[in-house]
């Protein structure tokens, strides 16, 4: 029996972010270095397979610091902590490694110089994030205010409207932002925007890709995890851009076939923590049930690096 044809438009950029891979690295190295276990506080990055992957060498996951052992390394996750984390961490003088995203550090840095110039911030982000928890918590509680939408801007109580700065999650839709901050200029015409994007390039990047590729396609599946703010944000780009079906999956074993009987053109992605073996994977699964074709629609050439933190560069 003959296979029905399928068109595969393949996003580039798509998966691994300079970010996640610098973040995953730390991890191996610091196995590498301080040999099992390593503890990582939260997931390292959201994805179940890559994590499952580190906790097989030897990487243990947990919620909180003192879940920890004093005398075994910790590695903070990409997503960024509060502040009083590596201090809590240096106050039980533990070895501990930060892989905390270089872009989100940025913004880190800009919420606190933002403060230390006298202005409040508002944090443009998801309330529970891990990014947006560990960005509100650079400064005292009640210096970081957090909206999610435009419909927060009106309620926002502020101390002064003449001394407001915004920053944004690195993770978010460029589009829905691009609205909640003109909400926030339309209220406080004097606030203070970053001097670049804090959305950072490759969730720009793979938004891009989408939005090139929905038009062309009858339904989009980006392969990342239900916890993955840059995932989700590409099913809602892909809708939004014109393609009338999304599914989120995690791998190809979640694949809903029966809702994607009938198409002949298919979008598909990776979010920033998906590596590409998990794409692979499911353009396989497609192989097997149609007759396939593959196409890359290519937007951006990525070429970013980020270093691992000193202490793993140098011998125990």
């Amino acid at each position: 029996m003959s296979k029905a044809p399928l068109k595969i438009y393949l996003a580039a950029p798509r998966g691994f972010c300079a970010g996640v891979d610098r973040a995953i690295k730390i991890v191996e190295m610091a196995l590498e270095k301080w040999g099992a276990p390593v503890f990582v506080r939260h997931e390292i990055v959201h994805n179940k397979f890559v994590v499952d992957g580190l906790r097989e060498m030897g990487a243990v996951f947990v919620e909180e610091l003192d879940e920890c052992p004093p005398d075994r390394p910790v590695i903070f996750s990409a997503h960024g902590v509060p502040k009083s984390v590596p201090a809590a961490a240096e106050a039980r003088e533990m070895v501990y490694v930060d892989a905390t995203c270089p872009l989100v550090s940025k913004v880190h840095i800009e919420a606190e110089r933002h403060a230390a110039d006298g202005l409040q911030i508002v944090m443009i982000g998801h309330a529970g994030h891990p990014e947006t928890i560990g960005t509100m918590g650079q400064l005292p509680d009640g210096d970081v205010l957090l909206v999610e939408t435009t419909d927060d801007v009106p309620g926002l109580e502020v101390r002064d409207p003449d001394r407001l700065a915004y920053v944004t999650q690195t993770t978010l839709s460029i589009d829905d932002t691009a609205g909640v901050v003109a909400a926030l200029k339309a209220r406080f015409p004097a606030i203070v925007g970053p001097h670049k994007e804090d959305i950072c390039y490759a969730t720009t990047n793979r938004q891009e890709a989408v939005k090139a590729m929905a038009p062309k396609v009858d339904a989009i599946l980006v392969i990342g995890a239900p916890n993955s703010s840059n995932s989700r944000r590409l099913v809602e780009v892909g809708a939004k851009a014109g393609c009338d079906y999304s599914q989120l999956v995690q791998r190809a074993g979640d694949i809903d076939w029966r809702a994607l009987e009938g198409i002949s053109a298919l979008g598909v992605t990776a979010g920033a923590s998906a590596p590409e073996v998990l794409v692979r994977e499911v353009i396989e699964a497609f192989s097997e049930r149609f007759d396939v074709e593959v196409e890359q629609v290519e937007t951006a050439v990525e070429r970013v690096e980020f270093k691992v933190p000193r202490v793993l560069r140098v011998p125990a």
